[in-house]
């Protein structure tokens, strides 16, 4: 049996349980789907499995995976799709198109339904269930690397030290609960930077949301005990940091220092806001999710509530894409494998249905959540109440869903039909420059299909070549950096185009920038590729008139209250917004930068020193090698090597 080709991903969660071979077909049919020939592939790869657990990735010709599947037994699961009577339409289509097969041995089935997870986020392969949402989950990150720690948002992989709280359904609820949070414990959200360099209170302090550690206001100790409230809050004693609260402004009232009690006061009115503020009754749940179903015109969403401490955290709905032909329940299994991918479970996870194999998704899940894991279907009381109520809440998302696919398919049918198009376009690229008078310039791309915009596949490019602010030249070099990759990859997949070319190309400009872009076309050899440009028109004042600019010299306009023109414009509008966001970082980057960063071994404490002795960078440049070893926190050596790198000898 062969090793496993380069491309295998690597053990999940860093672990080294996983044993990892390879069973690669040799079997190669033709480029035409042929059942035969796929069950031929499998049966030759049938002889070489052992009897253990572990995943398998059925792939095509081209070797992209076509579907991934985990296995108690890998022989006697894989040998099932030879017996292709029994098979259900949508697995014989699969096997028709499958030339070879990877295989990953694992010490047990639990391990290998995580990586069966890790698998199809990485790969989504077209037959199994997707969790069509790119989108992370926010968390609160009450950070310990520091004396004071700072309460701040955070989203992406946790490697900060420090206590995170969530999921948070959105950022706008993440967002509520720390400012409520601030006026309740009144914890820093400043950097350690802005922390460092502060010699007066600043604004949350005089609207009484942080306690001013950066200046004194509160000792260690003091903050500390804040520290210490706030994790009980969160963790699901707000009760317990209630009661305090109050036994602390009932003594304050006593010894009349009303100034005090007036802010413990206030502190109470935040904690009872964010209590307040529950749309979900979960007291006494502790920390769970809650998932609900619902099914109506061949698609499924999902809903979720987020309990956490006792506290929602909220909602949000999904909508798994692939899932013709499974069952409702196998669908939900396979999406809350796949959401617990990245999200830590919590110990509790309620369903509103029987999963198939609900003891092996606990086992699975145990090691995550930090002990056992309870998935239950609630019969009765508070917990049966909140799981009507997120059916409720699945089922009207799910009839909002259809309403807006419905109106989104015919905008999308009229666009194709404006832009004289083919067939409806499953992805769209529109293409944007940024820049003033030519610094800092980039060019951008956002992505859009049927369902939404992709935010996951945004592009940014730093524009190298084109000069000062020649806006076409610009986009021609992103075009040809843009498909010049593409066919690039084109060759080296034998001449089969990946999934990242785009059916429709929108130009945010007029006639200059769409012949800047049809030249690179042209001189790439691209022949099939539509290509529009949109422009403001001569009476863009207040009706968003845009003229659409189209590469054989027409231009065609679209009436004011046209839904197309709308969609078109939200299209052209969103590139706009990712292209001015990313110049303005870039721009923030550019201003934050120092002439002392190109001074070999000043790092940012030496470069500090060095500035708040001298003030600016100019002066550190004029001043004298005697000047530069005065300065506090400048060694001998630092003061030499920014002296002759001011003033080279010779």
């Amino acid at each position: 049996m062969a090793r496993t080709p380069a491309g295998t991903p690597p053990n999940p969660k860093g672990s080294e349980r996983f044993h990892e071979e390879a069973a690669t077909s040799a079997v190669r049919g033709s480029e035409t789907p042929d059942l035969d020939a796929g069950v031929a592939a499998i049966r030759e790869v049938v002889r070489t499995l052992p009897a253990k657990p572990g995943v398998y990735r059925m792939q095509d010709t081209r070797g992209d995976v076509l579907y991934v599947g985990k296995a108690r037994v890998l022989r006697n699961r894989v040998a099932n799709y030879t017996q292709v009577e029994r098979l259900p339409l949508r697995l014989k289509r699969m096997v028709s198109q499958t030339r070879g097969m990877t295989i990953v041995t694992t010490n047990s089935e639990a391990e290998a339904l995580l990586l069966e997870a890790q698998l199809i986020k990485r790969f989504r392969p077209a037959y199994n269930v997707l969790l069509r949402d790119d989108k992370s989950f926010p968390f609160i990150l009450l950070r310990a690397d520091h004396a004071f720690p700072r309460i701040t948002k955070h989203r992406g992989a946790r490697r900060a030290e420090g206590n995170y709280y969530g999921p948070f359904a959105s950022a706008g609820s993440v967002n509520t609960t720390i400012n409520a949070l601030q006026k309740l414990f009144l914890l820093r959200s400043c950097t350690d930077s802005f922390f460092s360099r502060r010699d007066r209170p600043c604004l949350l302090y005089q609207i009484k949301r942080c306690s001013a550690p950066c200046v004194g206001r509160i000792d260690a100790a003091g903050y500390a005990e804040l520290v210490g409230e706030a994790k009980d809050f969160l963790g699901g004693k707000s009760s317990a940091v209630q009661r305090k609260i109050e036994a602390q402004m009932a003594e304050a009232a006593e010894a009349l220092d009303f100034e005090r009690a007036a802010m413990l006061r206030d502190r109470l009115r935040a904690a009872t806001f964010i209590q307040g503020s529950q749309a979900i009754n979960a007291e006494g749940l502790g920390n769970a999710d809650v998932f609900a179903m619902a099914s109506k015109g061949g698609q499924i969403g999902i809903q979720a509530f987020f309990i956490r401490g006792g506290q929602n955290w909220g909602h949000r709905a999904f909508f798994p894409s692939h899932t013709e032909g499974l069952s409702e329940a196998e669908v939900l299994q396979a999406f809350i494998v796949q959401f617990y991918e990245e999200v830590p479970p919590p110990r509790c996870i309620l369903a509103d249905r029987v999963l198939p194999e609900a003891e092996l998704v606990a086992e699975a899940l145990r090691e995550g959540a930090g002990g056992k894991v309870e998935i239950s279907v609630p019969q009765r009381g508070d917990r049966r109440r909140l799981m009507e109520q997120a059916s409720r809440n699945a089922i009207e998302a799910l009839d909002r869903r259809l309403a807006e696919s419905g109106t989104k398919a015919k905008v999308w049918r009229e666009m194709a039909e404006f832009l004289e198009l083919g067939e409806v376009p499953e992805r769209v690229e529109i293409y944007d420059n940024s820049h003033i008078q030519g610094t800092n310039a980039l060019g951008a791309m956002v992505v859009a299909g049927p369902e939404g915009f992709r935010s996951g596949q945004y592009r940014k490019w730093n524009i190298k070549t084109a000069q000062s602010n020649d806006d076409f030249a610009m986009m021609r070099e992103v075009m040809a950096r843009r498909f010049g990759r593409l066919l690039a990859a084109e060759e080296d997949n034998g001449g089969e185009r990946s999934g990242e070319w785009p059916d429709l190309v929108l130009i945010d400009g007029g006639k200059g920038q769409l012949s800047s872009v049809m030249e690179v076309i042209a001189e790439l050899g691209i022949e099939d590729l539509a290509v529009v440009g949109i422009a403001k028109g001569p009476h863009h004042g207040r009706e968003g008139r845009e003229v659409f600019h189209f590469p054989d010299g027409r231009e065609k306009m679209l009436p004011v209250n046209s839904p197309v023109l709308f969609h078109l414009q939200r299209l052209r509008d969103e590139v706009h917004r990712y292209a001015i966001g990313a110049h303005r970082e870039k721009r923030s980057r550019a201003i934050s930068a120092s002439p002392l960063d190109e001074i070999p071994g000043i790092g940012p404490a030496r470069k500090r020193a060095l500035l708040l002795h001298f003030g600016t960078a100019g002066k550190v440049r004029a001043a004298a090698l005697e000047d530069l070893q005065r300065a506090p926190g400048v060694s001998v050596g630092v003061a030499q090597a920014v002296y002759d790198f001011y003033h080279p000898k010779g």
